[in-house]
């Protein structure tokens, strides 16, 4: 039905989210365990962050979708914190990894001295904290919600349009200033780089400064709509309906979660090389199996199987 058609999309979405991100934290946390990187803990942070964006969209979607579903006022303002308080974490790991990134080439010297365990563990710490706040600001701030009789979990329909204003000001356009902030600061350092003609410095400089610059285009191209329509939505009730902003330019913010990862197997070779050790070691396990299910049905039909199992099996 036309109702639920937008569910439908955000379950293909949520489901690509997580197919996404899981495998790359995987390999993130591999990785971590053998190098020991603590920056990269901001990057696997990143990457948990936005499969739970995929993981709690996908329970709004499959609990709309499963007909008949008329939830409470406080089940949809509880299921909605939860999606909001993971889309609020990876906006905010997007920021620590952005800094992470600028503090690298701005104290190159200093880095393994500033980014220690126990800072990197605040920090996490710290931005979950934060991101819980905002996302259940409505369950402590009954004002910001909705009494609505319509049964349909979603967000205009809970939360008032002060909300998404709170949002705004708490979490996306100071994250837009800092993305701006550091980037511009990257490119001076860059700049007094070229001019020392330090290649080396220069060359890492500029794959973070690709990494940040990536990092500023997908958050804005994929958030900055809604939030200007939800504001622009306060201002003029008629202007933009409820259903584009929910049904297209929210899902594109989700689709955010989705970019990141695609982002990292990209341009981080480490991240691309084992993510394909990966997907080599499952191909050759699904063939393993497939291959002795056809040795095991062969030697009850006397049929010869389609695949050698002996050189499956060395």
């Amino acid at each position: 039905s036309e109702s639920s058609s937008p569910f439908s999309i955000f379950a293909v979405l949520a489901s690509l989210i997580i197919a996404a991100n899981v495998p790359v934290a995987i390999v993130l946390l591999c990785h971590i365990w053998r190098s020991g990187s603590k920056g990269l803990c901001f990057v696997l942070n990143l990457a948990l962050a936005d499969a739970m964006v995929g993981f709690t969209v996908m329970g709004l979607a499959m609990d709309e979708l499963s007909q008949p579903f008329h939830p409470s006022q406080n089940f949809c303002v509880l299921r909605m914190a939860f999606v909001i308080s993971s889309c609020a974490a990876s906006i905010l790991s997007l920021t620590l990894v952005a800094c992470d990134r600028h503090l690298a080439i701005r104290k190159p010297f200093h880095y393994f001295q500033l980014v220690t365990g126990p800072r990197v563990g605040v920090c996490l710490v710290g931005l979950w904290l934060f991101a819980a706040t905002v996302g259940f600001l409505p369950v402590f701030i009954p004002r910001f919600q909705r009494v609505s009789n319509h049964w349909k979990c979603s967000f205009f329909n809970i939360f008032q349009p002060s909300y998404v204003l709170t949002m705004f000001c708490l979490g996306f356009f100071p994250a837009l200033l800092l993305f701006l902030y550091l980037y511009c600061d990257m490119l001076k350092i860059a700049s007094v780089h070229v001019q020392h003609i330090q290649e080396v410095e220069q060359a890492g400089d500029m794959k973070a400064m690709r990494t940040v610059a990536m990092l500023i285009g997908c958050f804005t191209l994929s958030w900055l709509p809604f939030f200007i329509a939800s504001i622009v939505q306060m201002a003029c009730p008629t202007c933009v309906p409820y259903k584009v902003i929910e049904s297209f330019l929210w899902l594109l913010g989700m689709g955010n979660s989705l970019l990141n990862p695609l982002l990292y197997s990209y341009w981080q070779r480490d991240v691309q090389l084992q993510l394909s050790q990966l997907a080599a070691g499952v191909k050759r396990r699904v063939l393993l199996h497939l291959g002795n299910s056809r040795c095991f049905l062969g030697k009850d039909t006397k049929a010869p199987p389609a695949v050698s199992c002996l050189e499956l099996q060395d």
